[in-house]
């Protein structure tokens, strides 16, 4: 697939597995470097041109307004920067994770909302990817390629969220359908063409054994689409209740095999944890750009105020979260595109890079003082945008306990 715009020329096709080229195997002799190649680069400067001169202008009126982005998801995916991880066969880049982790930390850059209304759609594909059919992938992955589509992944319900084993829709064998009933709080869900539902259709068995993924069209007969959330922050993004009653699909739209959907879940999450971990990473680093040259420019006592030591060190703070969040993230990324399983790594990246964004947003509004707090400048809303990254895709506490249970399988007794 080649992708046009007059900004920058980028075939993304030979990239699709860029990473695995350029790092090797874990242990190759120099496979260790923190220097991108020239076809990651240019997937960067593609998508931070994007970011930059796109989104960030529109991002502050896109937060006031709360209208979903649809100008931008078109852009975007004329640009090649939807989609990303879609498989060659079906349409896609076939991107590494590596580089979907530089798309997603580059237009979280301009504004997480916008960034996660895109990373939403690869949310919802990442379960087809790792178990759906070569009939379900063709259907619904193909069609996302060919046109500027939103998916929405609904697994999350309004009393089921980190616990994911404790979600209560249901799906019932009726004839040769499968009924659907229950509600879900999904992203995505007020413009969704096609849902990924996690029901559970064996409740008696294990809850990692009683679920089943399907795959449903959003015009289904049935579904009920609530009002838009408002939320604290990334107010673009669309946030709503969605009810499935008595929602027919056939068997074909089962994702993998019956049984399998909490496993499949939990597989699409290493895919897709690294990358809202880039997405928090890109809100750090703009808020350490805003403050350091907003204290460059302010002065206090004839001087510009990065030379006192106070703002300085809290610069500094910032610098040492976004580069440390960055490295976590690309090792998780590296991790998976080179085969290897990586759910402790994207944990341990997810929870840093979350952190990292809500305290250097913290630290870039007290750099500016006062005017930090007002919506004029851009660091009030990275405040509010960055705490949903502690709290979306498995909270941090849910995060920690994958790697204190993951500690005694590196380190046993």
């Amino acid at each position: 697939m080649l992708v046009k715009s007059g900004l920058q020329r980028v075939a993304l096709r030979p990239l699709a597995r860029a990473s695995q080229r350029f790092y090797a195997t874990p242990s190759a002799p120099g496979a260790v470097s923190f220097a991108l190649s020239d076809e990651q680069r240019a997937i960067q400067e593609l998508a931070q041109t994007f970011s930059r001169e796109k989104v960030v202008p529109v991002a502050a009126e896109y937060d006031r307004t709360m209208e979903y982005p649809w100008p931008l998801i078109k852009e975007a995916h004329s640009l090649g920067l939807l989609n990303t991880h879609v498989p060659e066969k079906y349409g896609g880049p076939e991107l590494g994770l590596l580089e979907c982790s530089i798309i997603s930390e580059s237009v979280a850059f301009g504004c997480s909302g916008i960034g996660t209304a895109m990373e939403a759609n690869g949310l919802a594909e990442a379960p087809l990817i790792v178990a759906a059919s070569h009939e379900i992938k063709n259907k619904f992955l193909g069609r996302m390629t060919e046109e500027p589509l939103v998916a929405s992944y609904a697994v999350t319900e309004p009393g089921a969220g980190s616990d994911v084993a404790g979600i209560k829709t249901k799906a019932t064998k009726v004839g040769d359908k499968w009924v659907i009933n229950g509600t879900k709080m999904c992203t995505n869900s007020g413009h969704a063409n096609w849902f990924f539902v996690l029901a559970v259709t064996d409740p008696d068995a294990h809850p990692s054994k009683s679920m089943t993924g399907f795959v449903v069209e959003g015009d289904t007969e049935g579904i009920v689409r609530g009002k838009k959330e408002i939320n604290m922050g990334q107010r673009c993004s669309d946030t709503r209740m969605v009810t499935f009653n008595d929602v027919a699909v056939s068997e074909e739209n089962i994702v993998g095999k019956r049984g399998e959907g909490f496993k499949i879940a939990m597989k699409a999450f290493d895919i897709t944890r690294p990358l809202v971990a880039a997405g928090a990473v890109g809100v750090a680093q703009r808020a350490l750009e805003e403050a350091t040259k907003y204290a460059q420019e302010r002065k206090t006592m004839g001087q510009p105020i990065i030379n006192h030591q106070g703002v300085g060190f809290m610069l500094a703070d910032m610098a040492i979260n976004a580069e440390a969040a960055r490295n976590l993230v690309w090792r998780s990324a590296w991790a998976k595109d080179a085969g290897e399983r990586n759910t402790f790594h994207a944990s341990i990246a997810k929870t840093f890079a979350s952190r990292a964004a809500v305290e250097n947003a913290n630290l870039g509004v007290q750099v500016l003082g006062g005017i930090g707090f007002n919506t004029e400048m851009p660091l009030e809303k990275l405040y509010r945008d960055a705490k949903i990254f502690e709290l979306y895709e498995g909270t941090s506490q849910i995060q920690r306990l994958i790697i204190s249970r993951t500690l005694p399988t590196i380190y046993p007794a």
